[in-house]
């Protein structure tokens, strides 16, 4: 009888013990890694001296601008991400107090040839480029020259012009159709 039992306890752990490789057959792990990487929006300001586009504009600027004068400067934006991007940009324009000079200078004796063809301006100041700017790709100029106005008389003599260009740029993805509807433009 002892044996009996020896003999039904060695076939039920060894059927125990088949039953257990059994199940190690039957299941299975694998561990998986996702990468996943956001793009990058992200642009910069080119500004050009003259129409070849070899020379950047002066970072000092030009001097001895007279009345009537027509400077050359050409402002584009390159799409230096990794994401297609909506662009908009500002003009601001100011002219600086000289010294002895009494009266109310007039920013619009400065004026800018924008480029009312692929560029937009909206109610907001802002100008938005009409068409998304790939990876790589640079926009159509925004403006190609700074303007003087001829009437300029010498209550401006001796002060500085100053035309500041701000850009941004946000993502097209899930964004809005155009420039003009998309949402995220960071706040001036």
């Amino acid at each position: 009888m002892r044996r009996k039992i020896f003999f039904i306890a060695v076939v039920i752990v060894a059927l125990s013990m088949a039953a257990h490789g059994t199940l190690a057959y039957f299941t299975a792990e694998e561990t998986g890694r996702n990468v996943i990487a956001s793009g990058r929006i992200d642009i910069e300001l080119l500004e050009w001296a003259n129409e070849e586009k070899t020379e950047p504009f002066p970072e000092n600027g030009i001097s001895g601008i007279l009345p009537g004068a027509k400077i050359t400067k050409i402002i584009e934006i390159k799409n230096t991400g990794t994401n297609a991007a909506y662009v908009r940009a500002k003009v601001e324009k100011e002219i600086s107090p000289a010294e002895n000079k009494e009266g109310e200078q007039n920013p619009a004796f400065v004026a800018v040839d924008a480029d009312s063809q692929s560029w937009i301006l909206g109610e907001d100041g802002y100008y938005y480029y009409k068409d998304a700017v790939e990876p790589g790709e640079i926009t159509k100029p925004l403006f190609t020259a700074v303007c003087f106005d001829k009437n300029i008389g010498n209550l401006y003599q001796g002060r500085a012009a100053f035309v500041d260009v701000v850009v941004y740029a946000v993502q097209t993805t899930n964004n809005g159709d155009t420039a003009m509807d998309a949402k995220g433009w960071p706040e001036a």
